[in-house]
């Protein structure tokens, strides 16, 4: 039997366990976005609140895991987005070549140029405080990469013999990055979308913290931090401490299982995880 290495299985088991924890609890025990309990603020860690309560009584395990439900929905979903535009960006210069790609690189470096927590920002600012706006905002910034990706593979897969072999056949440009080029680059674009989970929760971590993610009632781990400072200051550490542990720990589970995943797409180096 083949020994599981436990470079893949440790993240797996913790990416897993989030999943499933942001799955079952908020369908298990819903969330009140509305309750207080003035009588239970600030709270220390017990067995009735394991992870005590907030400035206003709310029990903290409870909004954690749905803040950490929201973060994932926002990953997830911004992840997909982006890597479905980059991808297609990536293929079309990749494709065309000539004054297209430079063309549609330099739109690449226009982007790139603009810090993406700027970007970020002002896409935020233009609608209301959503769940919605947050993931566009992510996706928006977090294209670019993987189109730099996708058409560095393309540029390499067209000198391949079988490409010279499908073009001297007849297949047309399109066809063949449709039937060969794409399908070759696909396990490196979703290599991107999972490294990209991360920096898409960390970005609606950091937009809420400032304010302009979701709306302060709902809960929300950057919101949670941002709300707790005043308590950290006070020397009530656990306001901040868990919700910081929900974002920092998750995304380190998903990125360990990316590095593990790069690994096997090539064997010959040893991966280097850029968070």
């Amino acid at each position: 039997m083949k020994r599981c290495d436990p470079r893949t299985a440790v993240p797996a088991a913790a990416v897993t366990l989030v999943v499933l924890v942001a799955l079952v609890v908020p369908y298990a025990a819903p969330l009140d976005e509305q309750a207080v309990d003035l009588g239970a603020k600030l709270l220390p860690p017990s067995w009735s609140h394991p992870f005590g309560t907030d400035e206003v009584g709310r029990d903290l395990l409870l909004r954690c895991v749905h803040g950490l439900r929201v973060s994932l929905l926002v990953g997830v979903a911004a992840a997909v987005v982006a890597t479905v535009v980059g991808t297609a960006v990536g293929a079309l210069a990749g494709a065309l070549g000539g004054w297209a790609d430079r063309a549609v690189m330099r739109v690449v470096d226009l982007f790139s140029s603009v810090p993406h927590l700027l970007l970020g920002i002002f896409v935020v600012a233009v609608f209301r405080p959503g769940v919605w706006p947050v993931i566009a905002s992510v996706a928006v910034t977090h294209w670019l990469s993987t189109a730099r990706i996708v058409r560095a593979e393309l540029l390499s897969l067209r000198t391949r013999p079988y490409v010279d072999a499908a073009v001297s056949g007849g297949a047309s440009r399109w066809r063949v990055t449709v039937r060969h080029l794409l399908p070759a680059v696909a396990p490196q674009a979703g290599l991107a979308a999972v490294l990209m989970i991360p920096h898409a929760v960390w970005h609606e971590s950091a937009l809420s913290f400032l304010g302009l993610g979701l709306p302060t009632h709902q809960a929300s781990l950057g919101t949670m931090v941002q709300s707790a400072r005043g308590s950290l200051l006070a020397g009530d550490w656990w306001p901040t401490l868990f919700p910081g542990l929900f974002i920092v720990l998750p995304t380190l589970a998903v990125a360990g299982l990316a590095g593990a995943w790069r690994e096997r797409l090539n064997p010959r180096r040893r991966s280097e995880l850029t968070l």
